[in-house]
């Protein structure tokens, strides 16, 4: 005989979290299944831990919509939790006058995301913030930030679990099949169970393409293919000279190698983009080699030997080297796969972790209307 239960969510990272906070404080029955031991081991905790500010997606993007009101979103939440994070600010630099122009159409596409309080910089102005740091001109996001991600998911786990919410842990997801009653989920691990849910939302991160196609009746056309893109990450094995986020002007495929603070102010380099097949988390010494040059344009202090291997981590996106460009959050419901009470969460990767609250409350928007 099967267990019911009204609502359960596939995957206890940041967004997993947060869509399981959102659903239980809103009245319903909530059970997580979390394949692993704890929370948030996939790209929760490997990742930079900035709170984006919406600059960069396209208006109308579901990243940049979910981003710009997932910032303000979760710095009241920090706030009002006591999350360790800091609203540190960030330089975008150009590091050439070629590159000038490129800010200009920064301010204008953030304008469209509703952020308006970027604002331009000349050289010295910038060095005034910064005295290390060597550019052209500068764009000053006063809203960026960043956050203890560790803290904010265990936060949310007790907002949970005070709203009578549950994960079960080492409980992956084998299958599920759509009936009468709701959708039954074939759960593995040591104590193997079936489980009856009125709505089931798949916020399996690096694996939700895998647990779609175990779902019957998901139409495997609207499964989005995944590529893994793993970014490694390199620390500074000193004292930081940076007070605020570095980032230089984006290029093609890319953000560039940006410097970004832990709340301990300790700088670290990264991600950089190393497409792989399977998923592993080793950080290659050698792939720091062609960091130096790239950070030296902007900080060209950098020491010979100053930066040391960090971690890695892995981003689940939706088009490959070959795809042209970056994609979008891709949420879907029974109108896009078919099967009744299902949301399905795809490319789930940066900005997910300040996207999380508002990304929540749209799935419960979805489920619950």
């Amino acid at each position: 005989m099967s267990e019911s239960v009204e609502c359960v969510v596939i995957g206890a990272g940041a967004v997993g979290l947060a869509v399981a906070r959102e659903l239980a404080l809103s009245g319903q029955e909530t059970l997580v299944l979390e394949s692993a031991h704890r929370i948030g081991t996939g790209t929760s905790s490997r990742n930079s831990g900035v709170i984006h500010a919406g600059i960069y997606y396209p208006k109308g993007s579901l990243k940049g919509l979910f981003c710009v009101a997932g910032k303000a979103l979760l710095y009241q939440y920090c706030a009002e939790h006591g999350v360790a994070h800091l609203n540190c600010g960030k330089l975008i630099v150009a590091t050439s006058e070629a590159e000038v122009a490129t800010l200009g159409r920064i301010i204008q596409a953030a304008a469209g995301n509703g952020v308006n309080d970027l604002r331009l910089l000349t050289r010295d102005e910038a060095r005034v913030l910064e005295p290390q740091l060597e550019c052209v001109a500068a764009i000053i996001s006063p809203s960026t930030g960043v956050i203890d991600s560790d803290g904010l998911m265990l936060s949310m786990q007790g907002d949970l679990a005070a709203a009578g919410g549950m994960i079960a842990f080492s409980a992956p997801v084998l299958g599920g099949d759509q009936t009468g009653e709701g959708i039954v989920l074939r759960v593995g691990g040591e104590q193997p169970m079936e489980l009856v849910a009125r709505y089931v939302v798949n916020s399996a991160g690096l694996f939700a393409q895998s647990v779609a196609r175990t779902i019957a009746g998901v139409a495997p056309e609207s499964i989005p293919s995944v590529y893994y893109a793993k970014g490694n990450y390199y620390t500074l094995n000193r004292r930081s000279p940076f007070s605020r986020l570095i980032y230089p002007v984006p290029q093609v495929g890319g953000l560039g190698v940006h410097l970004t603070l832990d709340l301990a102010q300790r700088a670290r380099f990264g991600p950089d983009v190393e497409w792989i097949d399977e998923i592993n988390y080793d950080v290659d010494p050698h792939r720091a080699d062609s960091f130096y040059s790239e950070i030296r344009k902007y900080w060209p202090g950098l020491p010979d030997g100053g930066l040391s291997p960090g971690y890695a981590g892995i981003r689940p996106k939706l088009q490959g080297p070959s795809g042209g460009g970056s994609s979008d959050f891709k949420i879907q419901g029974p109108e896009e796969h078919g099967v009744r009470g299902l949301v399905n969460l795809y490319g789930i990767e940066s900005p997910g972790l300040t996207a999380s609250l508002a990304i929540a409350q749209h799935v419960r928007q979805r489920l619950l209307a």
